[in-house]
């Protein structure tokens, strides 16, 4: 019986001190608190030159790729856009010159391919753009880093290399 006493005056001098501190009801936040739907509130525009992020998109088939035409003209504009982001996304591997000498060519299992002669000097736009989208065997994907755009422009930019052997 005193035990019970001793326990119910510890309860109450918890509860009374609880109360004094302005701390009791405990966790009256959780329920009014302002409720927060998914979607309330419009989602925020992206800024200029960002790219959405809506999933993958569906790879390319070397047939559907081979089909592809650049929809691009070879402007002085669209040429110095595509040197920019070959210079940032590929030189890496391939080099300033796309010859397959980049700084970090020594690093690859495989190296990287001389974009000027041989082999991917002969294949269609298509295929360099599907390749520049979804990678190949040791390439990495660009698709989710650059727009349908900058990867035309990327390969208007190769086209011009192949055909001055240099710079353009």
């Amino acid at each position: 019986m005193a035990a019970g006493r001793r326990l119910q005056s510890a309860v109450g001098l918890v509860l009374g001190a609880a109360a004094a501190a302005g701390a009791f009801p405990w966790s009256t936040d959780m329920y009014r608190g302002q409720a927060v739907q998914a979607f309330e509130l419009p989602p925020r525009v992206m800024p200029g030159g960002t790219l959405p992020v809506t999933g993958a998109p569906p790879p390319l088939a070397p047939e559907q790729a081979a089909r592809l035409r650049n929809p691009l003209p070879p402007t002085p504009e669209h040429l110095a856009r595509g040197r920019e982001l070959f210079l940032i996304t590929c030189a890496t591997c391939h080099g300033a010159d796309a010859r397959g000498d980049g700084p970090t060519a020594h690093r690859t299992i495989l190296p990287p391919a001389n974009l000027t002669a041989g082999m991917p000097a002969q294949r269609t736009d298509g295929y360099l753009y599907a390749t520049i989208r979804g990678g190949s065997f040791v390439m990495p994907a660009y698709g989710d880093a650059t727009s349908d755009v900058e990867r035309w422009e990327i390969v208007l930019y190769l086209r011009a290399l192949q055909m001055h052997g240099s710079t353009p």
